[in-house]
């Protein structure tokens, strides 16, 4: 059974207070939630993803040539009817032997997955990304965006003690008809908390019966109940800071325990990695706590007990006990974000103001795009093996001695240096980032130098994440995944720049 090696987060660097939400409406239904985090015009939940997973995999110790699976949980994929965990592998640089599992529909998404990627044969990635909409006067009020993914290893820190479920038809607490972006409720405020109550109840005490290897009920009729009291962190279904603490009123979970693991008051309601994220702030918790109570004598919680419990409308709920710990970097992604405004937030995220655009651009087939995707996800450049040259992007002759030779594949690295920088101001952008600029404003366009081995390859690229006023040249840049623009009705994606601290 693999465990937890690594976490990683990722975090969309736009915020907005709930305050500027109260004050646009007269009011605001995302309770105890002081802030939460926008996906920007180029962020969706592909490109969380791909951030918090590769996040995980520089804190861990697996090479990626050895994962054997990927668990993709989400509720809000960018196409309904096309698979997205490929463009996660391929994105990941991943073998393409790698067996994918894609789960959704609900809130359970996220921890089905981790639960899934902990009994994979072989190392594993569990990552959920979730980004949910709703009408803007009511149900998106509280939604926000994030992502976290989960290296799991037999060589892991911290081992799953049990999992266990409770299953019912509770549908209508939250739901996407077909066919439609939002989510909306059924505005039934007993049944909801009841229902939700109620699940996590019965998964919790549940877990009782799995963790001392029974897995089954009493001879009586009874359950061998868990106790809750005892876990030094928890990570509770949380479309609202309140709902943790009303959803285990039937427990006995400290308040500091419930505290480690809510993380909706400072990200917004992130669907189905809402927990997910919660369960790396508590796993980063327990890293850092000293000794005493159930922690581990060398003071960083290696005896921790962690509980991590989803709810999911229409299905109950499922409970899982970790022990161990492992830093996760959850405070650090916090750090830095760029507030902005009620009028931002709706053109960042598509409520208002989108435009068709006809005509123009630079077409490029999908055969096309198909064979350049190393370059744009990984930065694959070719080496000459005449003259020993990098060329970027591979193709044709080499860039040096002019010869059309059959490259080998060298991987740049994702750091650099602005060489030249400029702004691209409206009406000046080609008709397939119109629709990013009008969401976004003016962007940046640099020339990008990039070290392999004591040569170098400058190549032109997006800058995201930053106002252009404060990029210049020879400032240090790190390169992410966006969406670059859609054509044909489908998003295609590729590497931009931050600027690094």
């Amino acid at each position: 059974m693999n465990r937890i090696e690594a976490v990683g987060v990722s975090l969309p660097h736009l915020c907005i207070s709930t305050d500027e939400l109260a004050e646009a409406w007269g009011q605001f239904s995302g309770a105890g939630i002081d802030e939460k985090r926008v996906p920007a015009a180029d962020e969706d939940t592909l490109t969380l993803a791909i951030d918090a997973a590769e996040s995980a995999l520089a804190r861990g110790s697996v090479p990626k040539a050895d994962v054997s699976t990927v668990c993709l949980a989400t509720t809000t994929p960018p196409l309904d009817t096309e698979a997205i965990a490929p463009r996660l592998v391929r994105a990941l640089g991943l073998p393409s032997s790698v067996s994918t599992r894609t789960f959704t529909q609900s809130t359970l998404a996220g921890l089905q997955a981790l639960d899934s990627g902990v009994d994979a044969d072989g190392p594993a990635l569990a990552v959920a990304a979730d980004a949910p909409r709703g009408d803007p006067a009511s149900e998106d009020h509280p939604f926000g965006a994030g992502a976290a993914a989960f290296l799991l290893a037999e060589s892991g820190s911290v081992e799953l003690l049990g999992s266990a479920s409770h299953v019912d038809e509770l549908a209508g607490i939250s739901y996407r008809e077909r066919g439609d972006d939002e989510l909306r409720g059924l505005d039934s405020t007993s049944y909801e908390r009841t229902a939700i109550r109620e699940s996590v109840t019965n998964a919790v005490e549940r877990l009782g019966s799995v963790i001392d290897g029974s897995d089954t009920d009493s001879s009586d009729g009874s359950v061998d109940e868990f106790d809750a009291s005892t876990v030094d962190g928890a990570a509770v279904y949380q479309p609202d800071a309140r709902m943790p603490s009303r959803a285990t009123s039937d427990l006995q979970i400290p308040k500091e325990a419930l505290a480690r693991g809510t993380v909706v008051d400072r990200i917004g309601d992130a669907g189905a990695a809402g927990v997910p994220l919660g369960l790396a702030a508590a796993l980063d918790a327990a890293a850092h706590v000293g000794d005493g109570g159930t922690n581990g004598s060398d003071g960083r919680g290696d005896d921790a007990r962690t509980l991590a419990v989803c709810f999911g409308s229409g299905g109950g709920a499922t409970a899982m006990l970790f022990e161990g710990s492992v830093e996760s970097g959850f405070d650090a992604a916090l750090d830095g974000g760029r507030s902005i405004t009620y009028p931002e937030y709706l053109r960042q995220r598509g409520y208002v103001g989108t435009v068709d655009v006809a005509g123009g651009g630079a077409h490029v087939s999908l055969p096309t795009w198909q064979r350049s995707l190393d370059q744009r996800y990984r930065l694959a450049a070719g080496r000459c093996p005449e003259c020993e040259a990098l060329t970027f992007p591979p193709e044709g002759a080499c860039g040096s001695c002019h010869r059309r030779v059959e490259f080998e594949h060298v991987e740049l690295p994702r750091t650099g240096v602005v060489r030249a920088v400029t702004s691209i101001g409206h009406g000046g952008a080609p008709p397939e980032f119109v629709e990013q600029q009008r969401r976004d404003g003016a962007y940046g366009v640099a020339l990008v130098e990039l070290e392999h081995e004591g040569e170098s390859v400058t190549l032109p690229a997006q800058l995201t994440d930053t106002d252009t006023e404060t990029v210049d040249v020879g400032d240090g840049v790190r390169a992410v995944v966006r969406k670059l623009y859609e054509q044909e009705g489908l998003p295609r994606y590729g590497t931009k720049f931050v600027p690094t601290p």
